[in-house]
């Protein structure tokens, strides 16, 4: 039943003895439809609100019930925080709005995964399954030179679990990362160039990300030049990975020099270390209209043994980070106890999957 219309009070009676009760409130049809779509909680928060503002005389008690519907449709109690907004900047892939918008058939499958779904489980068998199977084998399909791909959270955390499972102590297995920890022995380096020692957004920078993880990083070259003979001067015990980082958001030009990948993954072959590279933005394949951007299929074919990106930029999905080439490197990351904590959860797996078998996203 809708609530009745406050009575005005007598003389010389407190108003706020006429605020409409919170279950009288409840059991309006509009506030009770209202609850069962948003919840019964932020439906109760705000008419407390409202009944707050009645109770400072700044509202009168019949106008506690309109007061309340209108409060459930602001910002500060609807069910998300996240405001749609209209992208008027002119960076088409803004990450403070969001990044890449989803295509229509990520929004389906996003719906779709909701509910339950066989994630890890196999439906045939009845045991457990092998989680985001059809999403790793989209991005092999989009990228035919990687023998395997693994996909977590975002891109920092494909860097960080590449450079973990090939450098830090758990390299050598849990035991060993143990026995390491107890007996202070140090850590791997990996070998980074000073001209990809980059900020990636937010004050995060790469330095930063790297030691993070216990990893240690041994610079070469200088910041505009730096050369093979540079790599191959720092390679020596200790070194467990070669890593090259595309710079995204910056030029260094003029007097300029840098190793290509097929310089660094002759390099790393003949000292039987792995070249990791990082190409950011997440291009599977070269796109003509974006020459200058690295793809993941050139980086594997001249010599890399893992690229790492993110899925959330050029690639048009959700936010997530891709890991693609050897397949004995991305099992080793797989089994990598550090992979717990960075995979991605069912939603993000279901629209990437949907992005790179649907039709172009929008953006």
């Amino acid at each position: 039943m809708p609530v009745a219309a406050a009575e005005p009070p007598a003389a010389g009676e407190d108003p706020r003895r006429h605020i409409p009760r919170t279950d009288q409130l409840l059991a309006d049809p509009v506030l009770a439809s209202l609850a069962e779509r948003h919840g019964p909680a932020l439906v109760k928060a705000a008419i407390g609100a409202a009944q707050e503002q009645a109770r400072r005389a700044d509202l009168a008690p019949h106008a506690v019930r309109d007061r309340a519907v209108e409060l459930v449709g602001t910002p500060e109690f609807a069910p998300s925080s996240q405001r749609v907004a209209l992208n008027a900047t002119g960076i088409v892939v803004h990450t403070n709005l969001g990044r890449a918008p989803l295509s229509a058939a990520a929004l389906d499958a996003v719906t779709a995964a909701a509910g339950y779904v066989d994630l890890e489980f196999d439906v045939a068998t009845g045991g457990r399954g092998i989680r985001g199977r059809g999403a790793n084998a989209a991005v092999l399909a989009g990228c035919p030179a990687a023998q395997a791909a693994l996909v977590v959270n975002n891109g920092a955390a494909a860097l960080s679990l590449a450079v973990t499972a090939l450098a830090g102590r758990m390299a050598s297995g849990m035991a060993g990362a143990m026995a390491g920890a107890m007996a202070g022995g140090a850590t791997g380096t990996v070998l980074v160039s000073r001209g990809e020692m980059v900020e990636i957004g937010d004050g995060f920078r790469l330095p930063d990300l790297i030691e993070a993880t216990g990893v240690r990083i041994v610079e070469v070259g200088t910041t505009n030049r730096t050369r093979r003979s540079d790599y191959e001067a720092a390679l020596g015990p200790g070194v467990g990975a070669i890593l090259k980082i595309h710079p995204s958001n910056f030029v260094v030009a003029g007097f300029t020099a840098q190793a290509s990948v097929a310089e660094l993954a002759e390099v790393a072959r003949s000292h039987d270390v792995p070249l990791v590279v990082d190409i950011g933005s997440g291009l599977l394949a070269a796109d003509p209209a974006l020459p200058d951007e690295p793809d993941a299929t050139s980086a594997l074919q001249a010599g890399a043994d893992l690229v790492t990106c993110s899925g959330d930029k050029l690639l048009g999905g959700p936010q997530a980070g891709l890991i693609l080439g050897r397949a004995d490197l991305v099992q080793r990351l797989r089994r990598h106890p550090l992979h717990r904590a960075f995979r991605a959860d069912k939603l993000a797996l279901a629209a990437l999957e949907a992005t790179l078998r649907g039709p172009e996203p929008p953006v």
